[in-house]
């Protein structure tokens, strides 16, 4: 056998699994740090609580027209670090995009500029199983 070769697996295992620690450490920590600025909401826990919160749709305009929960507005999350003053600081803010990728990038946004009471529904939008309204074109 070549050692050279051995040696050059061994390298190659090494680097692989160094970088798949590394991206999990960085995932566990954006979890962390997603956790400390909102709370993840059930379905109904989100239906019961909107009422009294900013229920606000990441999705793009084409997507919150072809349906949206009832009640949401229209806040697309390319657009929110210029109209994010737009949403009231002493209210609730619930947050919901397709699934939540998009809500947590939003809620760590909206915790740093001094948002505390940020929710992400769970399961997001594809998941939804209340209300919703559909904008005619």
């Amino acid at each position: 056998m070549n050692v050279a070769a051995i040696n050059g697996n061994i390298v190659s295992w090494i680097i692989l699994v160094i970088l798949i620690v590394a991206w999990l450490g960085w995932t566990l920590f954006q979890n962390y740090r997603v956790r400390q600025a909102a709370k993840y909401l059930s379905n109904d826990e989100f239906r019961e609580g909107m009422r009294r919160a900013q229920v606000i749709d990441l999705r793009e305009k084409s997507n919150f027209k072809s349906g949206h929960i009832l009640g949401a507005r229209s806040l697309p999350y390319s657009t929110i670090r210029s109209f994010y003053s737009q949403i009231r600081a002493d209210l609730p803010v619930y947050l919901y995009d397709q699934g939540r990728t998009v809500s947590k990038r939003a809620a760590l946004f909206l915790n740093k500029k001094g948002y505390n009471d940020i929710y992400i529904l769970k399961t997001g939008y594809q998941n939804w199983d209340g209300k919703e309204k559909k904008d005619e074109f």
